[in-house]
């Protein structure tokens, strides 16, 4: 790998290491599934279902229309006849946010159990104070096994607990249980999550073997930096959000050492009048290009991190679905748009599924889009809305790439632009 980078070349290192230099096979199954999970490392879940739901869209960008069942076998632990069952290859954790990953890596994740335990089960904190719910919780879940929260309140209801009970207070056991580890997700039925104690879900040899703080996180940054490409320390901390600077630049000295990073100068990579430094893993490869025209979720790797997003794509970029409604410049959930190597801009869908319809709500370009970025656009577009099962594409007249996408999609239908969504409950 070359130690100085163009900005172009930084961008195909890093498309090229989530997994956008391969070509999309033909039937995409559980074999690619899996290997697409593996490349990010962990796959972010999100209950905004506007479109599709955030961990689906990911695997379809890397690989084209795939059978969403195949990933929820996988993930949400659906077994023949969509009958829960309670082993799997998969897991949530907070590895980003909340998101799926290996059941193999519930052992890196010790270090951040133990310390949401120091923070928020101390002898004084909320989850000692309501002892008697999470004792009650616990043994619920020991004798009755894998639980989603309505069961529980409805055992609790038809055994009319003490003045002590609280539903909110239940939820919130069974969260704290779940950061402490002691709690794992069994599957979720729909997206409603099913509690079990992590004994019940994750194979004993991995719960007695926790990997020690510093090991952890060399292991993450490693991970990190293989997924990334090229990173910089900000993009390596943030992938598995290790908030330990100290750390994280101990881990990437560690792996310098072991040969497994190298430095690199990035072009416009800057500190101030300085470079920005920056690493390369051993395994990234840079391709002579990136052909890719598809749509990304904004909780994708390639632009999760939005300094990150700015400084490869010079794409500045918030969701908007916690901006006030009358204040929102591009649309509810809008999602980047990823043409080759270049995020030309985005769009923001709307599933209308009694219509079979995909709704174009607003597009937006970037500055400086190729003459043909319309063309490749609706090519995206088309294959989003087939995925989805809908056959049919409406585009508002909001944003600046409407009238271009509805001259390349002349049977595209026309809507105005949409009344505002609701601002999005995050209580």
């Amino acid at each position: 790998m070359k130690s100085h980078l163009s900005l172009p070349e930084a961008r195909r290192v890093a498309l090229a290491a989530q997994g956008f230099a391969r070509p999309r096979p033909a039937a995409p199954g559980v074999r690619q599934l899996n290997g697409a999970i593996a490349r990010m490392g962990v796959l972010q879940i999100d209950s905004v279902n506007v479109f599709a739901r955030s961990h689906y869209v990911p695997l379809f960008s890397r690989l084209g229309a795939y059978d969403p069942g195949d990933l929820d076998r996988l993930v949400l632990r659906h077994g023949p006849g969509g009958q829960p069952r309670s082993a799997g290859a998969y897991v949530e954790y907070l590895a980003h946010e909340a998101t799926f990953l290996p059941v193999e890596d519930w052992p890196l994740w010790r270090f951040r159990m133990d310390a949401m335990r120091a923070k928020y089960g101390g002898p004084r904190s909320w989850y000692a104070e309501n002892a008697a719910t999470v004792a009650w919780v616990r043994d619920e879940l020991a004798s009755r096994g894998p639980l989603r929260p309505a069961q529980i309140e409805s055992d609790a209801h038809r055994g009319r607990r003490g003045p002590w009970w609280d539903w909110d207070v239940v939820k919130r056991a069974l969260e704290l249980m779940w950061r402490f580890g002691e709690v794992a997700i069994a599957g979720r039925r729909g997206f409603e999550r099913r509690y079990a104690l992590a004994r019940d879900v994750v194979p004993a040899p991995l719960l007695d073997a926790p990997v020690p703080r510093d090991v952890a996180i060399r292991e993450l940054v490693r991970r990190a930096a293989r997924a990334s490409g090229v990173a910089a320390a900000s993009d390596l901390a943030d992938y598995y959000r290790i908030r330990d600077r100290r750390a994280v630049l101990a881990a990437v000295q560690d792996l310098v050492d072991a040969g497994e990073l190298a430095p690199v100068k990035v072009d416009g990579w800057t500190r101030g009048a300085a470079p920005l430094p920056a690493w390369v893993h051993r395994d990234a490869v840079l391709p002579r290009r990136i052909e890719a025209a598809t749509v990304l979720t904004p909780f994708d790797p390639v632009v999760w991190f939005r300094e990150r997003a700015e400084r490869l794509f010079g794409f500045d970029y918030r969701i908007e679905i916690y901006t006030p409604a009358p204040k929102r410049r591009f649309g509810y959930y809008s999602l980047p748009v990823l043409v080759d190597d270049r995020v030309v801009g985005r769009v923001d869908l709307k599933a209308d599924r009694p219509a079979a319809t995909l709704l174009v709500q607003s597009a937006w370009w970037e500055v400086g889009v190729p003459a043909n970025t319309a063309e490749r656009v609706a090519v995206a577009l088309r294959e989003a809305a087939a995925w989805q099962g809908l056959a049919h594409v409406s585009i508002s007249t909001w944003g600046d790439a409407t009238a271009d996408l509805a001259f390349v999609m002349p049977d595209a239908a026309r809507h105005e632009r949409p009344a505002l969504e609701p601002d999005l409950d995050v209580a």
